[in-house]
């Protein structure tokens, strides 16, 4: 997990948790984003190259999610492409209820405390883990030689 950077408001060192959605900008608190809106001056749009399965009028794309200090968060797209590959994780999708959850988080506002919430579910969690064994298979440290 990486270190909230200073706030770009009032400067407070590692306290920015927050971050504009119309430019780059990271704050710490509600009083610095009522602040930083009325100066806020968004990012110029950039071409949507490679963006061929994304919806068209989506506000979004991975580039504004995360900067280049989340570099290290992001996972690469061979992996991602082995998640569509797992028949573990097919068998655990076509479960209806965790078909659901899904749904429900993805149409949330507030999908990060949705997802903490659905992370207490025994199913959801399987579900994670899952998709984390796949995309950042565990490293074998601690394994006696056969």
């Amino acid at each position: 997990m990486r270190a909230p950077r200073p706030c770009g408001v009032c400067g407070a060192a590692g306290a920015a948790k927050y971050r504009c959605p119309r430019c780059p900008a990271a704050y710490c608190s509600v009083p610095c984003c009522r602040a930083h809106k009325e100066r806020c001056t968004p990012e110029p749009e950039r071409p949507a190259a490679g963006q061929a399965g994304q919806a068209a009028d989506s506000p979004w794309s991975v580039e504004d999610i995360l900067t280049g200090d989340d570099e290290q968060d992001r996972v690469p797209l061979q992996k991602l492409k082995l998640l569509g590959e797992s028949e573990e994780l097919r068998g655990l999708l076509l479960n209806p209820h965790l078909r659901q959850l899904l749904l429900t988080i993805d149409q949330a506002e507030d999908k990060s405390s949705l997802m903490k919430k659905y992370m207490q579910e025994p199913l959801f969690a399987e579900f994670a883990d899952c998709c984390l064994r796949i995309v950042e298979p565990p490293e074998k440290e601690n394994v006696l030689p056969e």
